[in-house]
């Protein structure tokens, strides 16, 4: 018989006394008795620090346990399912009031937040949570910041499979955590990676848009040129059916209308959009001056034999490199075409203006040393996205091929190739792995492929890879890096060609040329106008939210803007992995000492002293009853 601690000693005392008080109604009298003389005993024995008399005693209640006071099945379920039911309602409410633990799941918040990062959110940052709900006991818009991270629910939004199960049990909406860049009233718009805004007092709120801190991370008005499109019934047309009427949609909401009229004719419209737009300023005419969409471009990399008919047709002469910059910009309601979509479908399409740049070896080497993907899986020398699993469900036909690359999970970050380790852990590459060895090639597979690692999106006239140059005083910027700096004869060339081409075209507005149009300043200040007639007008009681990584972040340009009700908190703590991101994110620190936070953590400490209160009470020796 081992000799038990006192701590043990007491823990026995504790199970046995709290068993025999449940059961003592049930046992006859004599044994209730003898029961409760040898707990007495036990007692004694504990307070009078005799160590081996205790331990003897323990072991004879314990006896107890698997006799007079052995559960039924029925009590030991019923007592597991009591016991699983409060801690799962406990779990639940702290995790909809006060805070909780969150994986984050794919790629749309990098750099700030990677694949596998553990974060705890507080739940307390902007208000008082209704559990269960999207609405607040109390919410205090004045909490919410600019160009913080904030945590929000799926519900009653036009997302993507929002579903999702609490502890594998509970049926609940997917939380989307995404950085906030416009508040209720505010006007936003979209220039060189950046965004200028004012509130709705017009006070210019651009320095709460473009901190210090956050400039590497940029932002683009749009995911696609087209949106998402609503279409109406089909008709019958000489290749087949086809719809007649695109609507096209922006930041979910309807901006423009794209008509077949017949005869290879054509009608744009802009859409009457009080609801986003400054009623008291002019409508947009051009749909690229929405939000300043005229100033990016869809980019790729092409070799000069896929372009060297566009060159011969614009008259364009093509020199001695071998790789071009191609940029697909200025979507324009006086250039449709009746094309196939990326679904296959036949209906009115943007033609959107094609311009091409050369790219020499300092391009390429520049695109190299700023280069960044999502996370990716390499499997028997084929590259995948990351939230593939690693699986080829679609083959290897259109999968990317890196030769030499030995399997496993990678990234790149500006330039720099990292392996992934277990728990999410990023090793460092040398220069020695094949990811680190620069060669033109290389350049262009990651540029083209290094978001969805699906070849058919690099493919056809309108091709889908994610990437966008955008100018940004003087400069052309690829991945948030000036490739082409203010100077660059390449680029000096480029612009004058492109001047040149919107003087001569056939038809006045035909095409645009894709330069640099400047920011939204006049005289060195916010052009308070502009902003108003072309930006994008948060609506009332709703949210802007976009990614970091906007190349792979379905956010507020897909869904539309995030009611206020959906807000749940804010991030505020990487716990994992270990390294230069562990601790506060990257954002405006959010206040502490708030109404909220004040009234949860009061309520959890009155909380926590009534269970000690309780739990000495129910522990504390001598023991009533005895």
């Amino acid at each position: 018989m081992s000799l038990y601690s006192f701590r043990k000693c007491k823990k026995t005392l504790l199970s046995v006394y709290h068993l025999w008080r449940k059961k003592r109604k049930n046992l006859l009298p004599a044994r209730s008795e003898e029961l409760q003389k040898d707990l007495r005993n036990l007692q004694e024995e504990i307070l009078k620090k005799d160590r081996e008399r205790a331990s003897f005693l323990s072991h004879k209640c314990e006896a107890y346990t698997s006799g007079i006071l052995k559960k039924t099945g029925f009590e030991q379920v019923r007592d597991f399912i009591f016991a699983l039911v409060v801690a799962l309602a406990v779990a639940l409410l702290i995790r909809q009031v006060w805070f909780e633990l969150y994986e984050i799941p794919t790629g749309s918040m990098r750099p700030t937040f990677k694949e596998k990062d553990r974060l705890v959110v507080s739940k307390t940052d902007f208000g008082i949570n209704i559990p269960f709900s999207t609405k607040h006991v109390y919410f205090d818009p004045e909490l919410v910041n600019r160009s913080g991270i904030f945590v929000f629910s799926s519900e009653n939004m036009d997302v993507p499979n929002p579903d999702t199960m609490y502890f594998w049990i509970f049926p609940g909406k997917k939380q989307l955590v995404k950085r906030l860049m416009g508040k209720p009233g505010d006007t936003v718009y979209f220039y060189g990676g950046k965004m200028y805004g004012i509130d709705k007092e017009g006070n210019d709120i651009t320095k709460e848009l473009q901190l210090e801190q956050l400039n590497k991370i940029d932002h683009v008005p749009v995911i696609r040129f087209d949106g998402s499109v609503a279409l109406a019934e089909p008709f019958h047309f000489h290749t087949g059916n086809a719809y007649r009427t695109t609507i096209v949609h922006q930041m979910n909401e309807p901006v423009a209308r794209l008509t077949f009229v017949g005869n290879n004719r054509f009608e744009g419209e802009m859409l009457h959009t009080p609801r986003i737009h400054n009623r008291n300023s002019p409508p947009v005419k051009n749909y690229y001056d929405l939000w300043g969409i005229g100033n990016y471009a869809s980019a790729r990399i092409v070799y000069k034999e896929d372009i060297r008919g566009f060159a011969e047709k614009n008259n364009i002469t093509l020199g001695d490199e071998k790789l071009y910059l191609e940029l697909k910009h200025h979507p324009n309601l006086k250039q449709l075409e009746m094309s196939k979509d990326q679904y296959g479908r036949l209906r009115p399409q943007f033609i959107m203006n094609t311009s091409i740049i050369p790219l020499d070896s300092s391009h390429l080497q520049a695109l190299f040393k700023t280069m960044y993907t999502v996370r990716f899986v390499v499997k028997n020398g084929y590259a995948m996205r990351y939230s593939a699993g690693g699986h080829m469900s679609m083959g290897t036909h259109f999968l990317t091929r890196l030769d030499g690359v030995a399997d496993g999970v990678y990234e790149y970050y500006h330039g720099q190739a990292y392996q992934i380790k277990w728990m999410g852990v990023a090793n460092k590459l040398g220069p020695e792995h094949p990811l680190q060895r620069y060669s033109a090639d290389w350049v262009r597979k990651f540029f083209n492929y290094g978001i969805d690692f699906d070849r058919r999106l690099a493919m056809g006239s309108h091709f889908d890879t994610d990437r966008f140059a955008y100018f940004r005083n003087g400069d052309l910027c690829l991945m948030g890096a000036p490739v082409f700096k203010e100077g660059d004869p390449a680029l000096e060339a480029f612009v004058e060609r492109e001047k040149q081409r919107e003087e001569n075209a056939n038809v006045k507005g035909s095409y645009v040329a894709f330069i640099d149009s400047g920011p939204p300043l006049k005289d060195g200040k916010i052009d308070v106008d502009k902003i108003r007639q072309e930006g994008l007008l948060i609506p009332p009681t709703t949210y802007l939210a976009l990614g970091d990584n906007f190349a792979a972040s379905g956010d507020s340009r897909e869904f539309g803007f995030v009611p206020q009700g959906n807000l749940r908190g804010g991030p505020s703590f990487i716990f994992w992995p270990p390294g230069p991101r562990f601790g506060p994110p990257n954002q405006p620190a959010y206040p502490w000492i708030t109404l909220p936070n004040m009234v949860v953590w009061s309520l959890a400490l009155i909380c926590f002293v009534w269970w000690y209160i309780v739990h000495r009470r129910h522990h504390k020796l001598p023991l009533k009853d005895l």
